[in-house]
Parts: C-alpha cells; sequence; structure tokens
C-alpha cells in the first residue's frame, strides 16, 4: 500500500502550527493522511492528529541547524516519494527542503520570498483569519476547525495535575508568556487577585518566574502549571478551565483548539493580522487610541518609544469585566441548553 502522496513543512512558531491544523484536515480529506516537517517543539500537537500520519521533527535551530541538517532532512523526504509539497511557511529553508527532496509539485504562497522556486503559487488572502489565509494552499473553501487531538494520557495527566492541586473544573486560567517581551500584559499578578475563582497559570518551563509572582500575589488560590505539563497535557488542562485570559500568544490559539472561551490582550500587534481569537464568546482587550499601534508583526522586545502605553494602559478592571462577561455568558448558556 503506498503511503501518504503530500507533505507540509511548518516550521514556524506554535501558535502557527496549530492554526494550520484545518490545513492538514482539508488536504487529508482530498489526499489521504499527510505527513508533516515540523520544530521538535511542535511536533507533539500534531502527531495524535487524525489527518496526519508521519511527523518528521526538524530541529532547525539545534542539531540540524544549516545546510547539512536541510541536505539530511531532504534525503529522508526524497526517500519517501511525495508528489507534493504544500508551503505554509514563507521561508527559504522550507522551499529548499521541498526542492531538494525531488518533490515535483511545491505549492506556496506568491508573495513569499521563495516564491519562485515554487510550482504552483497561490495569492495569499490580505484579510481575514490566518486559518483562512493557509486554507487558500488547498483551494479555500470552508475551515474546518482549529483541533489538537487529545489522548486519554493527556487527559489523565491533566487531571491528576488539578487533582493534586485540589483544583476543579470551571478555573480561570491565565498565560502571561510570551518570546516577545512587548506582548506581554503586566496586569496578571494583580488581576489574579482579584478574581473569586481558582486561577491556574500556564506556560513553559521560561514562564516559571513569572507565573511565580503571580502566584505571590494570590497565594492559595492561584497556582502555576508553568513547566510541569507538556503541551497536549496543557491543552487538556485549559479545556478544564473557564476562560483563559491571555497575550498575543500560542496558548491563545491552543484554547480555541479546545473550545475554552477566550480573554484576549493585544497590544504592539492588532487581531486584524489574523491570529486573533475565533469563537463567539471570546473577548479582545486592545488599547482604543495609541497612533503607534500595531508597530510591529510580532511584537519587539522593548517597546520602540519607551512607554509601552499599549499593554500598561490595558486596566485590570477591564480584564476582569471581560472575564466576568465571558463566565456570565457560559452560565447562561449551560441554563439554556442544559450542559
Amino acid at each position: 500500500m503506498p503511503g501518504p502522496s503530500v507533505v507540509v513543512i511548518q516550521t514556524a512558531f506554535l501558535g502557527d502550527v496549530v492554526l494550520t491544523t484545518p490545513l492538514l484536515t482539508a488536504l487529508a480529506a482530498v489526499h489521504g493522511p499527510v505527513d508533516v516537517v515540523t520544530t521538535p517543539a511542535a511536533a507533539s500537537l500534531i502527531e495524535t492528529h487524525p489527518a496526519v500520519g508521519t511527523v518528521f521533527r526538524y530541529d532547525k535551530r539545534g542539531g540540524e541547524r544549516g545546510l547539512r541538517g536541510v541536505w539530511r532532512l531532504s534525503r529522508q523526504l526524497r526517500a519517501r516519494g511525495y508528489l507534493r509539497a504544500y508551503l505554509p511557511h514563507r521561508s527559504w529553508r522550507s522551499a529548499a527542503l521541498a526542492r531538494l527532496a525531488g518533490i515535483g509539485e511545491r505549492v506556496g504562497f506568491a508573495d513569499s520570498p521563495a516564491a519562485a522556486t515554487y510550482t504552483r503559487r497561490v495569492v495569499r488572502p490580505a484579510d481575514g483569519h490566518e486559518v483562512e489565509r493557509l486554507l487558500a494552499l488547498a483551494g479555500g473553501g470552508s475551515a474546518p476547525p482549529v483541533h489538537v487531538a487529545l489522548t486519554g494520557d493527556d487527559v489523565a495527566e491533566a487531571d491528576r495535575w488539578l487533582d493534586a492541586h485540589g483544583v476543579a473544573a470551571g478555573f480561570i486560567a491565565i498565560a502571561p508568556g510570551s518570546i516577545w517581551g512587548t506582548k506581554r500584559w503586566p496586569g496578571y499578578a494583580e488581576l489574579a487577585a482579584s478574581l473569586d475563582r481558582p486561577t491556574v497559570v500556564i506556560g513553559g518551563r521560561e514562564d516559571a518566574r513569572l507565573a511565580a509572582d503571580i502566584v505571590a500575589q494570590a497565594p492559595g488560590r492561584t497556582h502555576s502549571a508553568a513547566g510541569e505539563l507538556g503541551l497536549r497535557a496543557s491543552a487538556a488542562l485549559l479545556a478544564r478551565a473557564a476562560v483563559l485570559v491571555t497575550n498575543d500568544s500560542a496558548p491563545l490559539h491552543l484554547a480555541t483548539a479546545v473550545g475554552t472561551p477566550i480573554v484576549a490582550l493585544f497590544g504592539p500587534t492588532v487581531p486584524s493580522f489574523g491570529f486573533g481569537p475565533r469563537g463567539e464568546r471570546d473577548q479582545v482587550i486592545e488599547h482604543p487610541s495609541l497612533g503607534c499601534r500595531p508597530c510591529s508583526a510580532h511584537g519587539p522586545p522593548v517597546c520602540p518609544l519607551g512607554h509601552h502605553r499599549c499593554m500598561r494602559e490595558l486596566s485590570v478592571e477591564t480584564a476582569a469585566a471581560a472575564v466576568q462577561a465571558v463566565l456570565g455568558a457560559e452560565a447562561h448558556r449551560a441554563i439554556r441548553t442544559g450542559h
């Protein structure tokens, strides 16, 4: 029986990989399960996805850095005999992998720096959410849901953590971290102290200090899971939360993938970039009147103007009101539907 005919090369950030899952679903509906090249960090998020066959972990910034790593992986891909490669990540490295692997049809966006190496160039929609933009590579149409497939072990790991900390489902989750310094809202500790529900801080090991500062402001009611759970177990924990409060970062997209309502705080970036929440119950908080927003595509490490008003002037009261609005809407929905 022949293997997958399609490989998707997506080695961008974690959130980008999560937002690629609708594209994977759409491609698998036509071609059968697809193989995926992604980063070691993101691999666990898609290796259980029903649209995915084999996941190639490509450590482009570590052991497989540079031309030697590209050549080694391209030989592995060539041995699989793929007919098509889809390239949502607009990078020369991804393009080189597909070309060196001898894949006959290479589909990517026309505005990519490496577009000349593609055999089919797709116009990238200027507007709309990134999910729909990526789906244009497969011809567009109605977008399948953003989805992270959780296993029973993932759910059990999250539930064990919650049980060990005496936290019941319906808590408030907080994700204070971001690799982009200006995306971090400074009000999380004060927000946690103001809330009347248990709060769980999520993130990676790099967020442990941020989480500890938040826990210190609301001891007993706030707990840190930062660095204590894997990515899918963190997603399973998010699925137990009543709402997630987050920056413009990967946890926002994980919450989307498991159906948890979101309160998202945007500062140096804006939702119109295409990476905002997608749910009807979700709330976005952003500064209403700063002419310097947005200041970059990702959010720089420090504010270019030195004031960081886009985040500093988002009040705790506004965030708390948004959380209560989501909780109220959820309670009303539960009464209406009986769930």
